[in-house]
């Protein structure tokens, strides 16, 4: 099959938000049978977009598993989940899963507290985030599927979160 035509069902997309997760210690649990799991807890953070602005709330995490691709790199999938609170006091529940791809030279910048950041196009961090709340005035948000990319900052990470339209 080689004349796909896409036509008009090309996915477009707009930003939604900036989400700047604070990020306390992360916990490695080593490599078990199954898989080689950290654990980060979420001590806060904000969010920031167009139609949505407020505060992360601590006490969310994400419990990614990792591994080693064929060069070397640490390939990884997300299993994050937190609590977010509009300026205007809804609640949204967010969830993501998702993949990384982190260089191994990348990795060993990440563990140098000397090199506070590193070049996001080095790294991909991608995500695909859903969002769950009872206000009605965010029930938009319960059928929005969004993806979007990051960077590691100091203390975290950041996500540029983008509705698929």
């Amino acid at each position: 099959m080689s004349d796909f035509d896409f036509g008009d069902r090309r996915l477009k997309s707009e930003p939604l938000c900036c989400a700047a997760f604070e990020v306390g210690e992360i916990v490695s649990l080593g490599a078990s049978p199954w898989s080689n799991r950290r654990v980060g807890y979420i001590t806060g953070g904000r969010f920031e977009g167009p139609r949505l602005k407020g505060d992360i709330l601590p006490g969310g995490g994400n419990w990614p598993e990792a591994g080693v691709g064929p060069g070397g790199e640490a390939v990884g999938t997300f299993d994050a989940r937190s609590v977010w609170r509009t300026d205007d006091g809804a609640l949204i529940y967010l969830t993501y899963t998702g993949r990384s791809l982190v260089p191994a030279d990348v990795g060993a910048a990440f563990r140098d507290p000397a090199q506070p950041h590193v070049d996001p196009s080095r790294y991909k961090l991608h995500i695909a985030p859903v969002f769950e709340t009872a206000d009605p005035r965010y029930a938009w948000l319960n059928a929005v599927l969004a993806v979007g990319c990051g960077e590691r900052v100091a203390g975290g990470v950041r996500h540029y979160i983008y509705a698929i339209t």
